[in-house]
């Protein structure tokens, strides 16, 4: 838990300066990359975070991967403090709340949308057009396939949960006939 809210207090730090700035998209994308490339390459996270490595050879080898990605100067000091803190190993929890908070920030709401079958682009767009509306954001859709559901579509969008599923429906139907009611 404490780990989240540091990630979440450098995330926050990170988007005051874009704000400041004007340039979180920038910021995001940079950061995005960064934390993308150090789950990729376990290798040079666990040699940036393992003490075991002298601390002179950690930070040269940081700079260098900052001088190759070519990040602007506020990135480069930011990860820099992270690193110089510590933090460095929450890079990727840091990352998911920026992403977060810049979408926040842009009025945009990411959902998932989880159907039976393969819909076609057209009724993508309506359910994403209804969520917009229903949520006053842009909503940004991640569309999947679970032919387990039987038919219908699962839409989450934040805390919110639409199951229009057979599935779903199917097994609230056998708990009602287990207590015994009528549907």
């Amino acid at each position: 838990m404490k780990n989240l809210a540091i990630a979440r207090r450098y995330a926050k730090a990170l988007l005051m300066i874009g704000k400041e700035d004007t340039q979180t998209d920038l910021y995001r994308s940079e950061l995005d990359g960064v934390a993308q490339l150090m789950a990729a390459q376990k290798q040079l996270a666990d040699t940036l975070i393992n003490p075991l490595y002298k601390y002179t050879d950690r930070k040269q080898v940081l700079e260098r991967v900052i001088e190759k990605l070519n990040l602007s100067k506020v990135m480069s000091a930011f990860l820099q403090l992270l690193f110089e803190k510590g933090r460095i190993g929450f890079l990727g929890s840091i990352n998911d709340f920026y992403q977060m908070l810049a979408d926040e920030l842009n009025g945009v709401a990411r959902a998932s949308l989880v159907s039976a079958g393969e819909l076609t682009a057209e009724t993508i767009e309506k359910i994403r057009s209804a969520l917009s509306q229903r949520t006053g954001k842009q909503v940004v859709l991640a569309v999947e396939q679970d032919p387990s559901l039987i038919g219908g579509i699962v839409t989450r969008i934040g805390d919110l949960v639409l199951d229009g599923s057979i599935k779903t429906q199917l097994l609230n139907m056998r708990e009602s006939l287990k207590r015994g009611e009528r549907a």
